[in-house]
């Protein structure tokens, strides 16, 4: 078993390298157990914690830019001849555990956002057989998660699954079959529940306006898609559901968040007002 390596050019006498041109970090780790394995990070990429252990040998693992600083964690494995790739902007709240053996490969897109206690396995970590025939029953199978997805806290993806891009997973979630694009899936084993949606970044209790009834109130991303049929383009969404032309909020909500947007800034903090009886 060699030791971990920290983040920066490397190479060794078995073949394994790290190709990175930014500047070394420690909190990104390796372990490389085998050879030839490829460990291929940008030089702006950004995580905390990360660890990487490469099982066997022709491996290959990617991680994307990170400009937004967002900040990225977890363990992976990468086994005999099996890729992990992760995109740019893609961020997780606690570590994220991936696994990839047998020559598969687990694929993570663009600007995925990840909650906390997350699992992504194109494998199960051990064999089940057949007892008649000896036969493998639980095969490694490729993952992969489109752009722009929100895999909410406690759910997993199991192998052979896609996830369309645009897409929420529900918290604690099992998702064991695909899921569209611009859905959400929620339970065990995930369901699609809705269709056409879109979802964007801004924290409701952290981002203002801290009402958000319509998407008037945030940067829309370009994930504003339809649901589209099995192996159909996603056609682009309405341009009605893209103009706020939904129902304002109530009249008493925009009093109170304009109250509390001015008593922001005395330092205040605002209450509701009760009606005398």
């Amino acid at each position: 078993m060699s030791d971990e390596v920290t983040l920066a050019p490397y190479t060794d006498e078995s073949g394994n390298r790290i190709e990175f041109t930014g500047a070394p970090s420690n909190n990104i780790k390796f372990r490389f157990r085998g050879s030839n394995n490829v460990a291929r990070v940008h030089a702006d990429a950004r995580a905390s914690n990360l660890r990487i252990d490469f099982n066997g040998s022709n491996g290959t693992f990617v991680l994307g830019s990170n400009h937004h600083k967002r900040g990225f964690s977890g363990g992976v494995r990468v086994g005999q001849d099996a890729e992990v790739i992760i995109g740019n902007e893609v961020s997780s709240t606690s570590g994220v555990v991936i696994s990839a053996v047998e020559g598969v490969s687990v694929t993570i897109g663009d600007d995925v956002m990840f909650a906390s206690r997350n699992e992504v396995r194109a494998d199960d970590g051990h064999p089940i057989f057949d007892v008649h025939t000896g036969k493998r029953v639980n095969t490694a199978r490729s993952v992969r998660i489109g752009d722009h997805c929100w895999i909410g806290a406690g759910a997993v993806v199991l192998a052979g699954v896609k996830i369309g891009q645009g897409s929420v997973i529900g918290l604690g979630s099992i998702v064991t079959r695909d899921v569209p694009n611009n859905a959400v899936a929620v339970g065990s084993p995930a369901k699609v529940v809705r269709k056409d949606i879109a979802w964007e970044r801004p924290h409701l209790g952290l981002t203002p306006p801290f009402y958000k009834p319509d998407a008037s109130t945030v940067k829309q991303s370009p994930y504003w898609h339809l649901t589209a049929a099995d192996g159909e383009i996603p056609a682009p969404a309405p341009a009605a559901a893209t103009e706020a032309s939904v129902r304002p909020a109530p009249r008493a909500a925009r009093a109170v968040s304009d109250r509390a947007r001015r008593a922001a800034r005395r330092g205040r903090t605002v209450w509701r007002r009760r009606r005398s009886r």
